[in-house]
């Protein structure tokens, strides 16, 4: 079935106020410019929120955070609650990335809470999954795949308030990518996962994105494969020519 392609920048922690602002109207001008089918998302870090908000009013692309806690108030410091987010104006917030699986040693458990309390505050949630380097080599790709499906998505996910990133973390910033065939069955072994947990019809319709070292020149390749649904897109994201560029190749 026709899914619509979602293409998703997230900019990590990057950018100041100007540079965030220049970026940000960079890319909402460019694509008021064209017409582009597919849908737009924006991840800037927690600091920029507000002011590309602002930039991307009269377009659709929409805004989302980089992560989120699960409480909606307390006791909490550093961290931002759902509601907030939703107050913000944001639509969508980023969750389990790898680099929060990593560093911040976040698990399953904990990501699929964030996800609950994400969507119970009215937030549309980008669930990562993907190998390390050492588990791509031991043949666990798909293993450890099945395994975060199973783990960080919720029962409460749909296809309407959940999206899928593969991003092999050996990919991730590296330059390197899996060859087409590769993402292609990752892609529809996730699928696969996601319909024995939450049924054959809402699988097909759910969105699962390739992320790890997008860029203009492989886009077209990647988001022609018939489970890719959109890219989660890091150090290209932060160039409006490349980003938009990503998303012209996701509609050739």
């Amino acid at each position: 079935m026709a899914r619509k392609k979602l293409i998703a920048g997230n900019w990590k922690m990057n950018c100041l106020s100007a540079e965030g602002v220049a970026l940000a109207k960079a890319v909402a001008e460019k694509v008021k410019a064209n017409k582009y089918d597919c849908d737009f998302l924006i991840c800037p870090p927690f600091t920029l929120l507000g002011l590309v908000k602002k930039c991307l009013r009269g377009t659709k692309i929409a805004l989302g955070a980089q992560d989120v806690h699960f409480a909606e108030f307390g006791a909490h410091t550093g961290d931002i609650s759902p509601l907030m987010l939703k107050d913000l104006g944001c639509s969508y917030t980023i969750i389990g990335h790898s680099e929060r699986r990593v560093d911040h040693k976040e698990s399953n458990a904990l990501i699929n809470k964030k996800a609950v309390a994400a969507h119970q505050a009215g937030l549309n949630t980008v669930i990562c999954i993907g190998e390390t380097g050492a588990e791509r080599d031991a043949g666990k790709t798909i293993k450890v795949c099945q395994d975060e499906i199973n783990g960080s998505v919720p029962a409460d996910a749909t296809a309407k308030n959940t999206v899928i990133a593969y991003e092999p973390i050996w990919a991730i910033g590296t330059g390197k990518t899996p060859t087409a065939t590769d993402v292609q069955e990752v892609h529809a072994a996730i699928r696969a996962a996601l319909a024995k947990k939450l049924g054959k019809a809402t699988a097909q319709k759910m969105r699962i994105l390739y992320g790890g070292s997008v860029k203009p020149n492989n886009a077209s390749e990647l988001l022609k494969l018939p489970d890719v649904d959109g890219a989660l897109i890091g150090g290209a994201s932060l160039k409006a020519d490349d980003f938009v560029a990503i998303a012209a190749n996701a509609l050739k």
